[in-house]
């Protein structure tokens, strides 16, 4: 009986942990398509390499938007 109880809690942990990355995906998801929208962005323009560049940009704003915030 003791395995039944602990078969549902992976069970049950496995589900959350689904329900988890599936809340992260939609945020990405949102932020990515929020940031295209507000900087008008071309998707066409958008390659993998473009995308890196954009993000690592936005990153280091976004520290350095954080650290003057800290102070």
């Amino acid at each position: 009986m003791a395995q039944t109880s602990i078969q549902k809690q992976e069970a049950k942990l496995k589900a959350l942990n689904q329900k988890i990355k599936d809340e992260k995906n939609k945020i990405e998801q949102r932020l990515g398509k929020q940031i295209i929208s507000q900087t008008n962005l071309d998707y066409a323009d958008l390659s993998n390499d473009n995308i890196k560049s954009l993000s690592k940009k936005v990153a280091e704003f976004l520290k350095e938007n954080q650290a003057h915030n800290q102070l």
